[in-house]
């Protein structure tokens, strides 16, 4: 009995030793699997930079206002500076001479909108402002156009309930159309 008892204690041992091995293998496979499917070429995710390697600095001009309303264009200039130096491995150089590239453009179009009013008295409870823009940059050692005349549109809203007026909703469209052409100055995928 003794022995039945250790021939069985024998063979579950020994079918477990054979099958750790094993084990280890499927499991050092599984590794390898996840590990190295990302490396090969095959147009997938990638770690690179999404802005044009060639381009290390870029001049900023001030935008010019083609509308009636005065001083967006400095805010726009201004939020412009800031998300350029903040999401892209450029530098702002004030010097053309000095500088890669060089952005310009136009504010084409500023509008606003109501998007709800008062019931009672009708005044506007919420206000939307919307800008547009026509965005050019020039590769200056090449001459080549990476962005040419093309028009971007970003909007913010505010409410003068809250003491907002068009200054604080104009500062936010700004801002947001200064993240759209950041995102313009992207490479293709």
């Amino acid at each position: 009995m003794m022995k039945e008892r250790l021939n069985k204690q024998r063979v579950s041992h020994t079918c477990a030793s054979h099958d750790m091995p094993v084990l280890l293998c499927a499991y050092a496979l599984v590794h390898f699997i996840f590990a190295f499917c990302g490396c090969a070429e095959m147009g997938g995710y990638s770690n690179e930079s999404l802005f044009p390697d060639e381009v290390s600095s870029v001049c900023l001009e001030m935008f010019d206002n083609r509308t009636f309303r005065r001083g967006v264009e400095y805010e726009l200039s201004d939020a412009l500076a800031k998300r350029i130096e903040a999401a892209t491995p450029y530098k702002i150089i004030s010097s053309k001479d000095r500088a890669d590239t060089v952005i310009s453009g136009q504010i084409v179009g500023i509008g606003e909108l109501v998007l709800s009013t008062e019931r009672e008295t009708g005044r506007p409870l919420e206000r939307e402002v919307r800008l547009t823009a026509v965005v050019n940059w020039k590769d200056l050692t090449t001459g080549n156009l990476l962005i040419d005349n093309q028009s971007v549109t970003a909007s913010a809203s505010y409410s003068p309930y809250q003491n907002q007026d068009f200054t604080y909703g104009s500062a936010l469209a700004a801002n947001n159309l200064a993240r759209r052409i950041v995102e313009l100055m992207e490479e293709e995928w």
